[in-house]
């Protein structure tokens, strides 16, 4: 049965002027991960990128803790139906005042409780964009962004031999929605999930002709060593 690692890249530069930039913690999440796979000896048949930055800086950082070894017959990738949606037109057609990431993250830390706050906006613009009436507000709408998210797992099952193992580095809204085609969830649901799953984590699916499945989901127990309290991010 073959085997496929979803990752979320690690923390990105939140709230600065250039999103799709690990930060110092995101950089230390890619590298516990990859002390991971290397204790386990993780082999991969295939490395697949989901064409932005992040994604790319996530990879290389999680995988350079490999022995060459163990990557030497490793196929590299990129495949933008991994990528993640625009989160910032998702934001800004909801609050269009937000338009500036600076002003964004002023805002909420202007508030009484900057994480609920920013909760509460965030999941206002997510429901509108879902909700599907204000599609033509968007570059991507809802339906198009799960429809290409599915057919990037099925190029990925399609081509890969049924014993390969594949490590995809990805967004939280990607897993979400290829978590949402295989247990058949809801879109509120779904986007409870995108809210839950951490940097770094992994889900895992296995697949085999004809049905794929999932493994377990937003496993980050490596991230856990560092024994510090903000090892562990969301965003």
């Amino acid at each position: 049965m073959g085997q496929i690692y979803l990752v979320r890249h690690g923390q990105a530069s939140f709230g600065s002027a250039n999103y799709d930039q690990l930060s110092p913690l995101g950089f230390e999440q890619a590298r516990l991960l990859g002390q991971w796979f290397a204790n386990s000896r993780q082999i991969f048949q295939r490395v697949v990128c989901g064409g932005m930055a992040r994604h790319r800086q996530t990879a290389d950082t999680c995988l350079s803790e490999l022995a060459r070894t163990l990557l030497a017959d490793t196929e590299w990738l990129t495949d933008p139906g991994f990528a993640e949606f625009n989160h910032v037109e998702v934001l800004v057609q909801h609050c269009p005042e937000f338009s500036s990431p600076e002003e964004f993250k002023a805002y909420v830390a202007r508030q009484p409780d900057p994480k609920h706050a920013f909760e509460h906006i965030f999941v206002a613009a997510m429901q509108r964009w879902m909700g599907g009436e204000h599609d033509a507000d968007y570059t991507e709408t809802w339906k198009a962004f799960q429809a290409r998210c599915v057919a990037a797992l099925a190029r990925l099952t399609e081509q890969g031999a049924e014993s390969e193992t594949t490590v995809v580095f990805t967004s939280g809204g990607t897993i979400s929605a290829i978590c949402q085609h295989l247990l058949d969830l809801p879109n509120h649901k779904t986007l409870e999930l995108n809210w839950s799953i951490a940097n770094c984590s992994l889900t895992k699916l296995q697949h085999r002709p004809g049905k794929t499945s999932l493994n377990y989901l937003n496993n980050y127990a490596h991230l856990e060593w560092l024994g510090e309290a903000n090892s562990v991010t969301y965003r």
